[in-house]
């Protein structure tokens, strides 16, 4: 651990790589480091902490002086995956995965989606209640990205297992956590059986996102095997986990706002802006690491070469000097330069499809589930966060809604 007398006052409640902090509201603790250190150094942990909009994008920008190579999670070392690299690596295997993620891709995704979000939607349409989280915001994103990596349907609740372990296990490493243990468990498995789906998209392409994966090649450079296990697994957790909290996070502030879930249901147009205000709020990327380059001075603070920063998101998409009122959820916010995607180079390629599965998500419940609410006796504070460091949002969310009919089957 770094040893460093950081020139800014203490909050006790500041431990930026606990699941702990972040099972919980961090945002009073935010509110503070921007207003009193906004480059706070966590002491217990060894990582500095961005707090501030323009910070975080500055750090964001200048991979010369903020590098990748060494990780983008505080406590573990690098992964040979593109998320972990500084150019020109990076914009290599940058340019071999985004052939999967094309805007004609994207755009030909909308009638599945909208299949998808249908049959989702009625497995419950007829109970009227259900469990938000697991039964209509989880699965979308799944089946999408399980389908696009070669999942069959009998296996999805494996992938949403080895998902789910991979990331609930991110909590701080420890050997004796059982958390970290399921995790390691969780990469093994899913590292076999990734193989497996390699080697048979090497042989039979299909048209799907692993086959794009395998045959993709950039000035004669391909991914091999291990490359493909790390760069799905990026996209199975970038494309699962973030959008499932994006969905429940935001159906949980238009249901504590009904009056603007209300303007959505009777007016689409508004859908795209309030998608963009629940990817604010809800930031479902906690954090990003990068690695100090040189000796550097950020917002008055020396920063060492070796030091780890943190790009705290949710603190800088609540900036108050960039977004007005920034505690209020508000669809009409404009303009929204959120950076619940990032910044930079290594902006989210997935930002697309996120975006559409929620738009499209959101569409069906309007017209289906238009008096979806939180059930009976439901507050935002008895809404449990998951307590984990990298990717969390809320683990159960109990919602009511009038019974209707299912519309058939979206396959």
């Amino acid at each position: 651990m770094v040893a460093r007398a950081a020139d800014h006052p203490i909050h006790p409640d500041v431990d930026l790589v606990s699941g702990g902090f972040w099972g919980r509201d961090p945002h009073d603790t935010f509110d503070w480091m921007r207003a009193h250190a906004p480059v706070y150094f966590d002491d217990a942990n060894g990582v500095w902490g961005i707090t501030r909009y323009h910070d975080v994008k500055h750090v964001s920008r200048t991979p010369q002086a903020f590098s990748s190579a060494g990780g983008i999670r505080p406590d573990s070392p690098a992964l040979p995956m593109m998320i972990d690299m500084d150019d020109p690596a990076h914009t290599m295997r940058r340019k071999l995965v985004n052939r999967g993620f094309t805007p004609r891709r994207v755009r030909d995704e909308e009638d599945r989606v909208r299949r998808v979000c249908d049959d989702i939607i009625d497995r419950v349409c007829e109970r009227g209640t259900c469990d938000f989280v697991w039964d209509i915001a989880a699965p979308l994103p799944l089946i999408m990205i399980g389908d696009a990596l070669g999942v069959a349907p009998e296996d999805r609740d494996r992938l949403m297992r080895w998902s789910d372990d991979l990331l609930r296990g991110l909590v701080g490493i420890s050997e004796e956590n059982p958390a970290t243990l399921r995790a390691a468990e969780a990469f093994l498995e899913y590292t076999e059986y990734a193989h497996g789906v390699v080697a048979d998209r090497r042989a039979c392409p299909r048209d799907d996102l692993m086959s794009v994966l395998v045959h993709a090649e950039v000035d004669g450079d391909r991914l091999g095997p291990d490359d493909l296990v790390h760069e799905s697994l990026l996209i199975l957790i970038g494309g699962d986990e973030t959008t499932r909290h994006v969905i429940s996070g935001g159906m949980a502030q238009l249901a504590l706002h009904p009056e603007q879930w209300a303007t959505v249901v009777a007016d689409r147009s508004t859908l795209p802006g309030a998608v963009e205000e629940m990817l604010r709020w809800v930031s479902p990327i906690k954090n990003m690491a990068r690695t100090v380059v040189d000796d550097v001075e950020l917002a008055g603070q020396r920063l060492a070469a070796g030091d780890k920063v943190l790009l705290l998101y949710p603190s800088a998409n609540r900036d108050g000097d960039v977004f007005p009122d920034p505690h209020t959820f508000d669809i009409a916010r404009s303009p929204n330069e959120h950076l619940a995607f990032g910044f930079g180079p290594h902006f989210c390629l997935g930002n697309s499809l996120a975006r559409l599965e929620a738009r499209v998500m959101f569409d069906r419940l309007a017209d289906r589930l238009p008096d979806l609410r939180l059930a009976d006796g439901i507050t935002e504070s008895q809404l449990e966060r998951r307590p984990a460091n990298f990717v969390s949002g809320y683990e159960s969310m109990p919602v009511a809604f009038t019974p209707t009919a299912p519309v058939g089957d979206g396959g």
